[in-house]
């Protein structure tokens, strides 16, 4: 035994060949002990061996071979190195490389060296730029000509922070960023160590994990100066109350100026879109899908789940959670029993009718009762007439298991089921007092 090795250099044969010395020659432990290992780089099959034993073996194919990259933490010497960006830049006009730039096995144009190493990995790497440019200044000089963009060298979290400046000034100070969205290459307000970043997926391990930022309270500091948006669903919360909030004001006339809270129920239709170039809706909400997400919120809880202060919040806006058709349904049915009341048991309802909202003088009176009007507030505006004509003629809210249910509930209320044509006298709708 070589008493000038350390003792730990006596073990650096793999066990594999350990167990098959052990088969073959059957020698000891001891004997094997006292072997001096050789500290040579191991010797590796052949790339091509292999794939000439993969034509007669289906276990190894040439793609899986091809597709395997090798570590671009293999040396590379700096001149091996200015060859394959010289190479690159001839090709692509620039040495802003894709964050993961793989050389294929079966390039023709780089040196068989590179094939299967990841050139971007290699080249922008500071171990590599201090073992090999960082103490040559003819070499630094060379790479500049070259246009090498040294701002890659700088740690990720410096360019990530570069991104998210310079798309927050494109974006007039927004960064809501989608997490598909990719740093175009050659785009010129970008710079260009930026360049084929993925800043959307980048700010989304932010968002999730912590990364860049974990164990870093300046770097949080940083993002909340720069607006920076931790929580996307708050934001999307947000403009859909707004969204909501407005329709209430054009449907139902609600606005600042009146003292109550009004319990109106919102019934968006699921195909309603907010109009574009539309002065009564604002400009950020132009387009919005409003009818789709009133769905998504009613069935799968999206914004409100884990969150009971928003759904709260929706309530307090006349927001139905449950199915647009019983809770239309509901409306009519309580509506109709307070006409059919004050009719005397008879619900012949005018086409053109619609609930009535009390007199200015007696919402706004201090002493205001809501007893002394029969309707209450969240069926103030409902076109009554219109809906049971649609039951009618249509047999709107009549289909399903509760369709008989419904007709028996109409016809205690005494439902006119075929009523004259022509002309009605406009009936009284308002309670003496």
């Amino acid at each position: 035994m070589n008493l000038s090795s350390p003792p730990w250099k006596c073990f650096r044969l793999p066990i594999v060949m350990i167990f098959f010395s052990l088969s073959m020659s059957r020698i000891t432990i001891n004997a094997l002990s006292t072997a001096t290992p050789t500290l040579t780089k191991p010797i590796q099959k052949p790339l091509v061996k292999s794939i000439e034993d993969s034509e007669k073996k289906v276990s190894v194919t040439t793609a899986d071979i091809a597709l395997r990259p090798r570590s671009y933490k293999i040396g590379r010497s700096y001149n091996s190195a200015l060859s394959a960006l010289r190479i690159y830049k001839s090709i692509y006009g620039d040495l802003a490389m894709p964050r993961r730039f793989v050389i294929p096995h079966n390039s023709d144009v780089y040196p068989e060296e590179w094939h299967g190493v990841d050139l971007s990995n290699t080249v922008y790497d500071m171990k590599w730029w201090q073992n090999n440019v960082a103490k040559h200044p003819k070499r630094v000089a060379e790479l500049n000509d070259l246009g090498f963009v040294w701002g890659r060298l700088q740690p990720e979290w410096n360019i990530v922070l570069e991104a998210l400046i310079t798309y927050s000034c494109l974006n007039d100070g927004s960064l809501l960023i989608p997490s598909s969205f990719v740093v175009p290459h050659g785009d010129k307000n970008w710079s260009m160590s930026t360049w084929g970043l993925s800043l959307g997926n980048c700010v989304h391990r932010i968002r999730t994990r912590h990364d860049y930022v974990r164990s870093h309270p300046d770097r949080f500091t940083q993002l909340d100066n720069m607006n920076f948006i931790w929580d996307v669903s708050e934001i999307n919360f947000v403009k859909f109350f707004k969204a909501l909030s407005c329709y209430a004001r054009i449907e139902f006339g609600v606005n600042g100026s009146f003292s109550r809270k009004r319990a109106v129920s919102l019934r968006v239709p699921s195909t309603f879109v907010v109009p574009c170039n539309h002065d009564v809706w604002p400009k950020d909400l132009w387009g919005y899908p409003l009818g789709a997400k009133c769905g998504a919120v009613r069935h799968k809880q999206l914004y409100i789940k884990n969150h009971p202060e928003r759904r709260e919040a929706l309530e307090n806006v006349g927001f139905i959670f449950g199915p647009n058709s019983t809770t239309g349904w509901l409306q009519v049915i309580h509506a109709a029993a307070i006409y059919s009341n004050i009719h005397g048991r008879t619900l012949d309802v005018p086409q053109k009718f619609k609930v009535p909202f009390p007199p200015e003088d007696m919402q706004y009176a201090e002493g205001y009762c809501e007893e002394l009007w029969p309707w209450p507030e969240h069926l103030w505006g409902l076109p009554l007439g219109q809906r049971l004509r649609d039951v009618r003629l249509r047999g709107r809210y009549l289909s399903g298991g509760s369709g008989d249910l419904r007709r028996s509930q109409l016809n205690a209320l005494g439902f006119n089921w075929k009523p004259k044509r022509g002309r009605r006298k406009q009936q009284q709708t308002i309670p003496s007092c």
